[in-house]
């Protein structure tokens, strides 16, 4: 399938958010009220994200567990970027939301430093390039 083919307008594939959903709640407990960390996030990111065209689908184990908790932001033919460190609270969900809202209008997924959301500044851990 040729880059001409692809049925989404340029810069404007489905972004998804995956959060792992077992991350520990913090350095010293597994779980907080029966849940874990990665799954309070994913509660605050699933209820922000749910008036957007944002996508949220959670992940056992993402394989960053020395900075729990983590995110991954992705779409078809864009860059992906894992994030980790946020604690699992509104706070940090407003901000991977933000910023997953601005890899959307992205063309390249790629975001300009100075439109990145505070909250997510110190959190980048890996940057991957696209398949296509």
């Amino acid at each position: 399938m040729g880059r001409g083919d692809i049925s989404m307008p340029k810069g404007k594939s489905m972004t998804t958010i995956i959060v792992c959903d077992t991350c520990d709640y913090s350095m010293l407990e597994k779980l907080h009220d029966g849940k874990t960390g990665g799954e309070i996030l994913a509660e605050h990111v699933e209820r922000l994200a749910a008036d957007t065209d944002l996508t949220v689908k959670r992940q056992s184990c993402l394989m960053g567990c020395e900075r729990h908790c983590n995110v991954a932001i992705q779409a078809e033919g864009k860059l992906t970027y894992v994030l980790g460190k946020f604690e699992p609270n509104t706070h940090s969900a407003e901000a991977v939301v933000e910023y997953a809202q601005r890899h959307a209008e992205s063309e390249s997924g790629q975001v300009p430093f100075k439109q990145w959301p505070q909250g997510v500044k110190g959190h980048f851990v890996a940057r991957i390039p696209s398949l296509s």
